[in-house]
């Protein structure tokens, strides 16, 4: 998994080529922003759809309709889960 990093300053560099900071600027001026506000906007929205994608868990229809039914009937409780059950402490 990458690495996040993490500074302990509001300050973010890049290193980007002339051309996209002059298409960069050029769009941000179009929305009437400056660059900060532009890119910041920008990467958030991005940042939001990567992190919800990677958070959403696809399933088949098939795998969907076993999961609604083991919700609905439960299988019965095995060995190992009762054995569990057992060694927890008593909560009061």
């Amino acid at each position: 998994m990458p690495r996040a990093a993490i500074e302990d300053n509001k300050r973010m560099s890049l290193r980007i080529s002339p051309e996209a900071k002059s298409r960069i600027a050029r769009a941000a001026v179009l929305c009437h922003a400056d660059m900060t506000n532009f890119v910041t906007r920008a990467a958030l929205r991005e940042a939001d759809a990567v992190i919800a994608e990677a958070e959403r868990i696809k399933l088949s229809e098939r795998d969907y309709q076993k999961i609604l039914d083991l919700i609905e009937h439960p299988p019965a409780p095995n060995a190992r889960l009762r054995a569990a059950l057992a060694a927890m402490p008593v909560l009061k």
